[in-house]
């Protein structure tokens, strides 16, 4: 049964930053496993987490090793005068390395992508992670924005699907949130068969 879907007039209710590029099928090739994008499915956006992501997501992470080296600093120094701070110091910056290179890396796999049958999240850096749902299932989505997204203008959708109740995807520490959500629910409207519901945190 046809949707009456029109891949080009759902392209182009988009602005022209969130449309996806003429290369976009190309490269989605390269990151997406083999065969995910179905016989004729239209990529409508292609999108990744700002590059914010590498140092705004682990953030707790970093500031809690700080927050134990300055601790280790100060016990090394009041009870052993300081002879290990050098190594307190050498620990906690490979641990902030590490952990900045593994979140480059978890930034590097994942993508979003929007087409005009279903919305889909690939992620992982081991083991490779994809969350597809037709479009026609999509129950609800959300546009959250958190303390540290709204600070440099950056914002997150979600997404549940139909007899869940429950998110199971999200679109992270995305550029335009606002026109990305909207294009989102435009292509539902017109590509699903109805609308998913709406909620802005």
């Amino acid at each position: 049964m046809s949707t009456g879907c029109d891949p080009a007039a759902a392209a182009g209710t988009a602005a022209p930053a969130a449309a996806a590029p003429p290369a976009a099928v190309d490269r989605l090739a390269s990151i997406l496993p083999p065969q995910l994008l179905q016989d004729g499915e239209a990529v409508l956006l292609l999108r990744k987490p700002s590059r914010w992501y590498i140092l705004l997501a682990p953030l707790g992470f970093f500031v809690l090793v700080l927050a134990l080296a300055a601790a280790g600093h100060r016990a090394d120094a009041f009870l052993n005068q300081a002879r290990m701070s050098g190594e307190i110091l050498t620990l906690a910056a490979t641990l902030l390395l590490l952990r900045l290179g593994w979140q480059t890396l978890d930034w590097a796999g994942r993508v979003y992508v929007l087409t005009d049958r279903r919305v889909l999240r690939v992620q992982g850096v081991i083991r490779v992670s994809v969350f597809e749902a037709r479009l026609s299932r999509l129950q609800h989505t959300g546009l959250f924005f958190s303390l540290r997204e709204r600070l440099f203008g950056l914002g997150t959708v979600t997404f549940s699907t139909a007899g869940t109740g429950t998110v199971e995807a999200a679109w992270l520490f995305l550029h335009e949130p606002l026109e990305v959500h909207r294009l989102v629910l435009e292509t539902q409207r017109r590509c699903g068969g109805g609308a998913a519901g709406g909620n802005t945190r």
